[in-house]
């Protein structure tokens, strides 16, 4: 059975017993990496509605613009959290790196497009606000917060 298939069959399942949770606003948009082994929902205790969770290659703002745009201007969230966290494929290569990963693979990415790998978790966050902040796109006048989140214990650490 193939991974969607596994999926469609969980989704049926899972729909059976389903109840919606009441309609609220989110209060925060929270951007996170993609990696699977990170479940924002429970890790971070977000109940039903109440958070716009917006996934990225290495959790990065510059991929999350257009997104958290919508989430403070359409959907009236108030608060943003960044999440980075610990292991990170985007901090084992550079740019090239993912070059060559994409050519091995018969894949290639326009000239000059930029993968924003990083090597330091608490330098890519606080690059992360920066970007932030030097958008238009985005409120300016709501809390950002950033954290680290250890995929080891599943902890989540706050970076001034």
């Amino acid at each position: 059975m193939s991974a969607i298939d596994e999926i469609l069959e969980a989704n049926r399942a899972f729909a059976k017993s389903f109840e919606p949770g009441p309609a609220r606003a989110p209060r925060v948009a929270v951007v996170l990496c993609m990696d699977a082994r990170i479940d924002p929902i429970r890790a971070l205790g977000l109940p039903y509605g109440t958070a716009n969770i917006i996934r990225t290659a290495g959790g990065r703002v510059v991929d999350a613009l257009r997104s958290l745009s919508v989430s403070q201007a359409v959907l009236g969230s108030s608060e943003v959290a960044i999440v980075h966290h610990t292991e990170c494929g985007m901090a084992t290569m550079d740019d090239a790196g993912m070059r060559a990963k994409l050519d091995e693979r018969g894949l290639a990415a326009p000239e000059g497009f930029v993968f924003h790998t990083f090597r330091d978790l608490e330098q890519s966050l606080h690059e992360d606000v920066a970007v932030y902040r030097a958008s238009a796109m985005v409120r300016q006048d709501v809390p950002v917060r950033t954290f680290v989140y250890d995929v080891a214990t599943g902890a989540l650490r706050e970076v001034a």
